[in-house]
């Protein structure tokens, strides 16, 4: 298994899609895991600094455990199935007993990152799914959607990203239209 950490969040250029991205620890490869903008939001409160004016639905799955007695061990992203990812949270008790909850891979991201737990995966995950990384490209671009980001609103940016479906609808729709 490799320990993963979120190297950021990205947008897919052709869908506008949100995408985390997780790295290794040598920095050389990193896994892409295509998300909703909801589990984005969730995830990027998460590796804010600021905590936010109420809690969101991972920092409350997160008291959760507190009050239960339960300790987010680690998550692990296990298996790829129809291109689909598939994850698990590792969990244990006061009393010593360990559970196993499946879970979106988004969703461990999101309550690992509030709790501080180790996110892994599976070598043979991270073989079929990585992509090579360049450092320098990748600092500018995330420098780029920082500053994305902070200049809009969640309003304004699911505005954009439905603005962005309609466009790519539109191309489509074009295409089928026009003759080969």
């Amino acid at each position: 298994m490799v320990e993963m950490r979120v190297a950021g969040i990205a947008l897919d250029a052709a869908s506008r899609s949100p995408i985390v991205l997780l790295r290794d620890p040598s920095g050389r490869r990193q896994v892409p895991i295509w998300i909703d903008q909801a589990q984005a939001q969730n995830i990027m409160a998460g590796l804010s600094e600021k905590a936010p004016a109420r809690p969101l639905s991972h920092d409350l799955m997160a008291e959760l455990l507190l009050v239960a007695g339960l300790q987010l061990d680690r998550v692990i992203i296990h298996a790829i199935e129809d291109s689909t990812f598939r994850a698990v949270l590792k969990l244990s008790g006061a009393d010593g007993q360990e559970h196993e909850l499946d879970a979106r891979p988004s969703d461990a991201i999101a309550l690992a990152v509030r709790t501080e737990s180790g996110i892994w995966m599976l070598e043979e995950v991270v073989s079929d799914a990585s992509i090579p990384v360049d450092a320098e490209a990748d600092a500018e671009d995330a420098a780029d959607f920082r500053r994305f980001l902070d200049g809009i609103s969640p309003a304004e940016l699911v505005r954009h990203i439905d603005q962005a479906q309609s466009d790519s609808q539109a191309i489509s729709d074009d295409q089928e239209d026009s003759p080969a």
